[in-house]
């Protein structure tokens, strides 16, 4: 069981971005810990599609085994918070029979939880597990730190390659204006914008207006 835990770290080690990582998660998470359900809850993504909140209600504020995780920046089953009684009166779901809940902290705060869920049936968390948890959640929070902080780098170098008023003009376009409009809203000619988008492409090296937006959605306001 250790090696199979190393093989998880050596999963996120490897990861080259958040959709990676939260991959290598979902991949082998599950048979580790014998859990039908599990997931990553990113506190400062409000998107869904990719799959990162897959088991949202474990991990909120009104619920003591997130709270605990919140006020400790610590890892907790709900056998550790409650009696089974008080927690089929708090979660009666039979798909979350038992649970457990690690935090994933970046620059000393809590940016997220890694959740766990089993079905009615199935053994509680024990100590095993809870370290498993600690361990796994350490190299999470180290993984997230580095990748984020490779990205705000990144996206500085692509900022410091266009002039103020490139990146003026660079907002402009992310709102949805033409270049008509542009030129009205900074007065400049129209041929003037379309001249600067032509260096701000080559600069970023991309070919499309969706291109450069989305290269540069981190930066833009």
């Amino acid at each position: 069981m250790p090696n199979f835990l190393h093989s998880i770290f050596h999963a996120i080690a490897s990861a080259q971005n958040e959709q990676e990582l939260n991959n290598a998660i979902m991949e082998t998470v599950g048979e580790h810990f014998g859990v039908q359900r599990w997931g990553i809850h990113l506190l400062d993504d409000h998107t869904s599609k990719d799959g990162i909140q897959d088991i949202p209600d474990v991990c909120m504020e009104s619920n003591p085994i997130g709270r605990y995780v919140v006020e400790r920046h610590a890892p907790t089953h709900e056998q550790l918070i409650l009696s089974p009684t008080s927690w089929k009166q708090l979660c009666p779901r039979q798909d979350h029979e038992h649970v457990m809940t690690g935090p994933i902290i970046c620059d000393g705060r809590l940016i997220g939880t890694l959740n766990l869920a089993r079905f009615s049936g199935n053994p509680a968390f024990d100590a095993n597990d809870l370290a498993d948890l600690s361990a796994l959640c350490l190299h999470l929070s180290a993984k997230l730190a580095t990748l984020r902080t490779k990205s705000v780098t990144f996206n500085s170098q692509l900022a410091s390659k266009l002039t103020p008023r490139e990146l003026e003009i660079a907002e402009l376009v992310a709102q949805g204006l033409t270049n008509g409009e542009i030129g009205t809203k900074l007065w400049i000619s129209q041929n003037s914008v379309k001249q600067a988008l032509k260096r701000m492409f080559r600069k970023l090296e991309v070919s499309a207006r969706a291109e450069m937006v989305a290269k540069l959605q981190d930066v833009l306001n």
